[in-house]
């Protein structure tokens, strides 16, 4: 065998073990899974659209979008770090990478600085305001793993986490926070509780046999009913943030079809059979991004 095939033998082997790597990298932060991204993005550029009332310079657009993927990504590993011995007694995260072993302890911690990294580069194109929030916001990443182990409400934990962006979206744009910032940031965290309720309704066998919290557990048989208060409750608190911000028929019919939505979601969950409280979680996505194409419109 001549040189030039070893080296070509050699490049071949060497490229097969990144794309391997890479590709564990990829499941690690969930990149087969974006409905968690999704549902920080949402509210995120809702945020962005009512704070620079529809057209937020390219810049920000980029940073806030970046900075979502990043955070995201860097909650997933922060997530998986600290519950990898649980998550290996679950159906449904038995196979992550941490979990599995498919990579080891040292690669998934250069992969989360390298992404924190990121998000401070973006933070620093902004003002202190927004870098004091984003840095509450990865304490309470590393907090909020934890929570399901102490609290029966670790959802309540998790809808801070989740929402921060939307005070950094105010705080970039406006020197004090509005009414209609706050307002949108107490919306968000209802919803995220109501969702991720939906989501915890999907794991509750699990969750009780690991001896561990959540909000489906402490709701009890009244699970449905709360989520659909939490629900009806984010519709007005919409319908507020309507009033204060002036908005046009687009954005009500958004609100209009957020509450469709969440119709077809109590439908989904009347058995509280656990595939179909994954799919209804899921759905949520949807019902967030009526509300900001309507703030779109509402703009445009």
């Amino acid at each position: 065998m001549n040189s030039t095939a070893e080296f070509r033998i050699i490049k071949n082997l060497l490229s097969m073990t990144i794309y391997k790597r890479l590709q564990q990298y990829a499941l690690l932060i969930r990149w087969n899974k974006p409905i968690g991204t999704l549902l920080l993005l949402w509210p995120t550029l809702a945020a962005l659209c009512i704070a620079t009332e529809g057209h937020p310079s390219a810049l920000l657009t980029f940073i806030f979008v970046t900075g979502v993927f990043a955070m995201r990504s860097a909650g997933c590993i922060i997530n998986d770090i600290i519950d990898r011995n649980i998550d290996k007694h679950v159906a449904r995260t038995e196979t992550r990478p941490l979990t599995a072993a498919t990579i080891s302890m040292t690669e998934a911690i250069i992969l989360l600085v390298i992404l924190l990294l990121i998000s401070l580069i973006l933070i620093l194109f902004l003002n202190r305001t927004v870098l004091i929030i984003a840095i509450i916001g990865v304490v309470l990443s590393f907090i909020y793993p934890f929570m399901k182990r102490f609290i029966p409400l670790p959802q309540g934990v998790l809808g801070l986490v989740f929402n921060l962006g939307i005070l950094m979206v105010f705080a970039a744009c406006e020197n004090l926070l509005s009414i209609s910032a706050w307002l949108l940031f107490i919306i968000a965290i209802i919803w995220t509780i109501s969702y991720d309720t939906l989501y915890a309704m999907s794991d509750r066998v699990y969750d009780l046999k690991l001896g561990l919290k959540s909000s489906a557990i402490w709701f009890g048989h009244h699970d449905k009913f709360i989520v659909g208060i939490l629900q009806i409750t984010v519709l007005i608190g919409l319908l507020i943030l309507g009033y204060i911000i002036n908005a046009n028929l687009w954005f009500y019919s958004a609100v209009i079809a957020t509450m469709l939505s969440f119709i077809y979601q109590q439908f989904l969950i009347k058995n509280r059979d656990p595939n179909l409280c994954l799919k209804t979680f899921t759905n949520n996505h949807w019902s967030w991004f009526f509300i900001f194409f309507g703030l779109f419109l509402n703009y445009h």
